[in-house]
């Protein structure tokens, strides 16, 4: 038996009450009786994106049990000690070149934080991933220019770096050693064990270790699942129920209060880099400056309503605020110092 699931048989009943899948069904049924019209375009939204994503949570999943059942976690914790900058420095590098938003990153951060990764690095990974990658690089020069495109590059890679780095610090300092929320804790004292000694890579060929790899999948799968339904549910009742209309009218003005609020209602907004691109480019055009527009694509990218459930469902609340404070505030340094450059 997995953390997670001893923490699921042992809960009282009214905690169960209080479960993701219990507040996304309680959500759809509200959905349906309030506004039925709107009941089958928020199910679309949320389920075309979460299918989307399931490659990644399939891949993240098996990767993760298969490391587990091959026992080579304990070679991968190795990996990152005494090496924490150096690692921060890595994995914001690495992020910027990941093609993952700001939710299908998720999974990947669960593995890396379920395999012991410093969670300044997995910081860095998770700050800087959502930001760039080819695709949406091409999109944004196509539409708001290649200086905008680069600013948005160097700022993804530079905000990675300055989160993990400001996390680094503020553990070392506060002694945050305990970030995990418990269904990502490993060593729960039950169930199948990871078997000791050396890695195994074939370790489908020991019965021991097949049964450590399903019992990891399973469990890590069901997690991440009922989390990303609920983050995509949010996700559809986003769409459906604020216009864009609302979020031009908020964005507009000069000065450095207008980064400020660009960076402010980008964090809840859903817009994915692929939508934000056309859209800021007409704001733009009608008068926005382009550093409030570089705080907003920024924030959204990182700290989406989407993407803030999921990190709350991996992390203590610390961890979480550290999280959002961090994205705000790389958004709002990245648009004033861009638009003091223009």
């Amino acid at each position: 038996m997995t953390a997670s699931t001893q923490i699921l048989n042992g809960a009282k009943p009214l905690h169960r009450f209080k479960s993701a899948w219990t507040i996304t069904a309680a959500t759809l049924a509200g959905v349906a009786v309030l506004d039925w019209p709107a009941f089958g375009p928020v199910v679309t939204t949320a389920v075309s994106s979460l299918l989307g994503t399931l490659p990644f949570i399939v891949f993240a999943v098996a990767l993760v049990a298969g490391l587990r059942a091959a026992g080579a976690e304990r070679m991968i914790a190795l990996a990152f000690q005494g090496r924490e900058i150096r690692t921060i420095i890595m994995a914001a590098l690495f992020g910027g070149l990941a093609p993952f938003c700001s939710c299908e990153v998720i999974p990947f951060v669960a593995a890396l934080l379920a395999l012991g990764a410093p969670i300044s690095a997995v910081m860095a990974f998770w700050l800087s991933s959502p930001l760039i990658d080819p695709p949406t690089l091409i999109i944004t020069a196509t539409e708001l220019g290649w200086s905008f495109a680069m600013a948005k590059a160097i700022t993804a890679i530079s905000l990675g770096m300055f989160g993990g780095l400001a996390l680094w610090a503020v553990v070392r300092v506060f002694q945050w050693n305990d970030v995990l929320k418990p269904q990502l804790s490993s060593g729960c004292g039950c169930g199948p064990a990871i078997p000791k000694g050396a890695p195994v890579w074939t370790f489908w060929t020991q019965p021991d270790r097949r049964q450590v790899f399903w019992a990891e999948a399973q469990s890590n799968f069901l997690f991440l699942l009922k989390w990303l339904a609920l983050a995509y549910l949010l996700e559809g009742l986003m769409v459906q129920y604020v216009p864009s209309s609302l979020i031009v009218s908020l964005v507009g003005g000069d000065g450095i209060g207008a980064i400020f609020v660009g960076a402010l209602i980008g964090m809840p907004a859903y817009l994915n880099s692929y939508v934000a691109a056309p859209l800021l480019a007409g704001l733009i055009e009608q008068g926005m400056q382009p550093g409030a527009a570089l705080a907003f694509m920024t924030a959204g990218a990182v700290s989406c309503i989407p993407a803030m459930a999921a990190v709350f469902s991996l992390v203590k609340a610390r961890i979480f605020a550290a999280y959002v404070i961090l994205g705000l505030t790389g958004a709002i340094l990245a648009g004033a110092v861009f638009q003091a450059l223009q």
